[in-house]
Parts: C-alpha cells; sequence; structure tokens
C-alpha cells in the first residue's frame, strides 16, 4: 500500500508540473509562439522543425498539436502547415525522454528551490514566470524520483516480476502502454514511469519499447478531443496524427525484433534507461522521415475524405434583381 501511495504521489507530481510547464511556457512565450508558427511553416522541412522546437520548449506534444489544431480552425494556419508540425512534435516528445534517462532526479530541490525564490520575489512577471518554469522542472523530476524510490522495494516481488515479464510480448505492451496513457493523458508519463521501472531493473527493454510503442497511440486521445465542433481542416489534423501513430506503431510491431537489435547496437555500453530514450527518439523520427515522401499523397486521400465545405454562393439581393428586371425593358 505505501508503494502504491508513493508511485500514486510521485505520478501526481509529475503531471502537475508537466501540465503546469505548459501553461508556464506559453504564457511566458506568449502571442509570439503562433506568429513562430506561422513564419517558420512556409514548406514542409521548417514546419517539421517548428513543430519540434516548439515541443522541445512546451515539453509537451499534445500542447503543440492542440495549439496547431486551434490555429488551423481558426485559419491562421493551413491543414498542410499542420501536418509538418505535428510530425515535428512526435521528434521533439522525445527531448523530455533522453532528460528523464538522465539520473539527476536526486537534485531536482535545486531547482525548486531557485524556482520558488525567483518566482516569489522577482518584480518582473517575465522573471517571475522564468522562475517558475524552472520550480516545475524541478518538481517534475522529484516526482520521477520519488516514484523511483517507491518502486525499489518491488524487486523482490514475485508477482509484480512475473507480470512485468508478459510485457515481453509486444502486443501486451503496446496494449498496456496505450491503456495507461489514455488514463493519465501523458505520454511523457508513460514513457518516464518505463524508464524509473528500468533504473530499478524491473523491467527490459522488448518489454519497455513495447510499452512505448503503445504511448504514443494513447496520446491521440486528448488531440482528437480538440477537434470536437472544430471544422473540417482542423478534423483532418486531428485524423493525421491518429493516423500517423498507429501506421507507425504497426510498422514498429512488424519489424519489432530488427527494432530491438537496431537499439542494442547503438546503444552499445549504455544503461536500460538510456537504450529506451534511444528507441523513442529513432522510432519517432525514422517515423517521420519514411512518412515526409508520401505527405502530398496522404494530404489529398484526407480531403477527398473530408472535403472542403463549398462555399455557398451569395444570393441575388431584390434591389439588384429588380434592377436587373428594369433593363430589360
Amino acid at each position: 500500500m505505501d508503494i502504491f501511495l508513493m508511485v500514486l504521489g510521485g505520478l501526481g507530481l509529475f503531471l502537475f508540473a508537466v501540465n503546469n510547464l505548459s501553461d508556464t511556457l506559453e504564457e511566458l512565450i506568449g502571442n509570439k509562439a503562433n506568429k513562430w508558427l506561422d513564419l517558420f511553416t512556409k514548406n514542409l522541412i521548417t514546419s517539421v522543425l517548428t513543430g519540434t522546437a516548439a515541443t522541445v520548449l512546451l515539453d509537451s506534444s499534445s500542447a503543440v498539436i492542440i495549439m496547431t489544431i486551434v490555429l488551423v480552425n481558426a485559419g491562421a494556419l493551413t491543414f498542410r502547415q499542420s501536418l509538418g508540425i505535428v510530425m515535428g512534435a512526435n521528434i521533439g516528445t522525445t527531448f523530455s525522454s533522453q532528460l528523464i534517462a538522465l539520473d539527476i532526479g536526486q537534485y531536482s530541490p535545486v531547482p525548486i528551490f531557485l524556482g520558488l525564490v525567483f518566482s516569489f520575489f522577482a518584480k518582473s512577471e517575465k522573471v517571475s514566470n522564468a522562475g517558475r518554469v524552472v520550480l516545475y522542472f524541478g518538481i517534475l523530476f522529484f516526482g520521477l524520483y520519488t516514484m523511483e524510490r517507491a518502486v525499489e522495494p518491488l524487486k523482490d516481488h514475485e508477482k509484480f516480476l512475473s507480470w512485468m515479464e508478459r510485457l515481453e510480448s509486444p502486443l501486451r505492451g503496446t496494449f498496456i502502454g496505450a491503456l495507461v496513457t489514455l488514463l493519465i493523458q501523458s505520454s511523457s508519463a508513460t514513457v518516464g514511469m518505463v524508464i524509473t521501472l528500468a533504473k530499478k531493473q524491473l523491467i527490459n527493454l522488448p518489454g519497455a519499447m513495447a510499452v512505448m510503442l503503445g504511448a504514443e497511440l494513447g496520446t491521440c486521445s486528448d488531440t482528437l478531443m480538440a477537434t470536437i465542433r472544430a471544422d473540417r481542416q482542423a478534423v483532418k489534423t486531428g485524423l493525421f496524427h491518429l493516423a500517423f501513430n498507429v501506421l507507425c506503431i504497426v510498422i514498429g510491431l512488424a519489424v519489432f525484433p530488427q527494432f530491438y537489435t537496431f537499439i542494442e547496437w547503438i546503444s552499445a555500453g549504455a544503461g536500460m534507461q538510456q537504450k529506451i530514450a534511444n528507441a523513442h527518439m529513432v522510432f519517432n523520427t525514422a517515423g517521420v522521415l519514411l512518412f515526409l515522401p508520401f505527405i502530398p499523397l496522404i494530404e489529398k486521400l484526407l480531403d477527398r475524405i473530408l472535403p472542403p465545405k463549398p462555399v455557398m454562393a451569395e444570393a441575388e439581393s431584390p434591389l439588384i434583381k429588380s434592377e436587373a428586371d428594369r433593363s430589360h425593358l
């Protein structure tokens, strides 16, 4: 029971930090984010790079994709511009897994203290917001550190170890990853928990990779919710995010043994947590590179499925009609 409460507390701190970090960064950047998105999305490559950079800054792929859907719905971005941003967001979210893989949780009280000092005593609003960003980063890593300490006794728990071994099945692991992400609404938290378990040698690499694949599917739920009552262009952006992730997962499962071998090869000598972070980065980046050449085709397909609404011709006013009738007299 104590383990469950500590894990729950650590997860709560992590999710609290992720949500507030994203909101604070959006507030700190302000409307500049929208201007940057529009400025640096002139072609597909720059759109991908912009989506990557925005996700690294906001530390949330969901926030970037939802913001993109909102901008498409408002007419500030085109559907084609949104495709690159969505793919870039998938690359950008791997940055957080690389950070989580670093064993810096024990130092998390330092940014928490500094963040509190700056957020409380700074006279400038920008400095105060920057202090809150540092504070939430500290809370994020402290949450992971709490979970890491909580799961340590599970090393000797036979039933838990037996259950974790079942995750070696790619399909089972993917399902669990999708379910957990759907429940907690954060793929970063799911990957973070897997890396935390790996640090304590409670999960092997195939199981961790399978859960990571599932997390990519679970994260589509909140972006799809953002398309409710949106126009067709915004709905197509949400559908593209879902289709892109589903197809990448299917391909990942089809080549899972080769994918595992490749990660072991490029991560030779690295710890388990670093291998998982590398797998996350390779998977998402490879998916983007694979789909880039087919984007025009995918765009046409989605346009055919959900064509733009026809613009209704303005009805001819009675006054104009009467003037036209008189001209024929």
